[in-house]
């Protein structure tokens, strides 16, 4: 058997708005802090993607158990990995899968098992790919799938469906919840099809604004030769990374290690649109005295507002994301 979508399938993915759109058209699902993953199944064999395209399967080889269980020998499913841990989602321990040593791994998977929370069907239970029906139609399609073939009877459901809803009221009370399990609520419009790859008509609310973004370079501290701040940078549509700012909340403990993993990766240019300092209100005399990177690093960040090109005060930083790839760090996602 071959199946019809092939891996890498560019997952839909949303564009990061304030509000959540009120009218009709839309349907409204909680974000969760956990990893994208396309599941494909084609007989004995399934593939776990990640949302940049790389394999996942060996990290959660459960997962890939669970989904050689169900009884359809072709699909292919769009959902979130998740690690629970004592009842709350851990996306700490979802990072320590990402582990080079199989033995690390299984160990991990047998303490703290990931759950795939599915959301959308983009090959049936026949084989037959349905992603140029409209999402009305495909969550009809995979409501009838979970129910008839998700497991409903274990104590650790490792594969579950995500809920959703067409009241805006409910919508917005899981985003005044956000925090916890929840990261934050999509919203994806019900007439279209499957947007592989853009971020047409899918919208995400989060209470916290984040991007993710990579890191171009860095600035030494003021003193000594530790790092100060790491410089950030978003891939415009030309493929030109424009340095958009900086961040620099990171604990002094930890300074030294990142200061060796930085150097490590010193190479130019770093940035090839907008540099740090170049012509620009917020240069500085310090604004040279930076060393470029190799552009290997991603981590998301919290922000206030984005403004003329840059995120207007410094950014929090959140957690490293090697699920993501360089490329993916676009400016349209902070982008009104």
């Amino acid at each position: 058997m071959t199946l019809p979508l092939k891996q890498s399938y560019p997952p839909m993915e949303a564009k990061s708005v304030t509000q959540l759109p009120a009218d009709d058209d839309w349907q409204y699902e909680p974000k969760w802090d956990g990893f994208r993953c396309l599941a494909f199944r084609d007989g004995d064999q399934v593939d776990l993607q990640s949302k940049s395209g790389q394999p996942l399967g060996r990290y959660f080889p459960e997962l890939v158990d669970a989904l050689l269980k169900l009884k359809p020998k072709q699909f292919v499913l769009d959902g979130e990995i998740v690690v629970p841990v004592k009842g709350k989602l851990s996306f700490d321990d979802l990072l320590m899968r990402i582990h080079p040593a199989a033995s690390r791994v299984q160990k991990l998977a047998k303490e703290h098992p990931s759950q795939l929370i599915v959301f959308d069907l983009l090959v049936d239970d026949r084989g037959k790919v349905i992603v140029e029906s409209t999402l009305s139609d495909r969550r009809k399609k995979l409501d009838a799938f979970a129910k008839k073939y998700f497991p409903r009877d274990s104590k650790h459901k490792s594969i579950e469906l995500s809920p959703e809803t067409k009241d805006l009221k409910i919508a917005k009370s899981w985003l005044a919840g956000a925090g916890g399990d929840v990261d934050g609520v999509i919203a994806k419009r019900l007439d279209l099809p499957y947007e592989s790859g853009n971020r047409h008509g899918m919208v995400k609310v989060k209470r916290l604004r984040t991007a993710d973004c990579v890191v171009g370079g860095f600035r030494y501290a003021s003193e000594g030769k530790l790092v100060g701040s790491m410089l950030l940078g978003l891939y415009d549509d030309k493929g030109l990374l424009h340095h958009v700012g900086f961040t620099s909340s990171f604990k002094a403990s930890e300074k030294p290690a990142l200061t060796k993993k930085l150097e490590k990766l010193i190479k130019p240019p770093g940035f090839t649109g907008n540099a740090p300092g170049g012509p620009s209100r917020w240069a500085t005399e310090r604004s040279a005295e930076w060393k470029p990177l190799a552009t290997k690093l991603v981590i998301e960040v919290q922000y206030d507002h984005f403004t003329g090109g840059r995120f207007r005060h410094g950014t929090k930083f959140l957690r490293w994301r090697p699920d993501k790839k360089p490329a993916q760090c676009l400016l349209d996602q902070v982008k009104g």
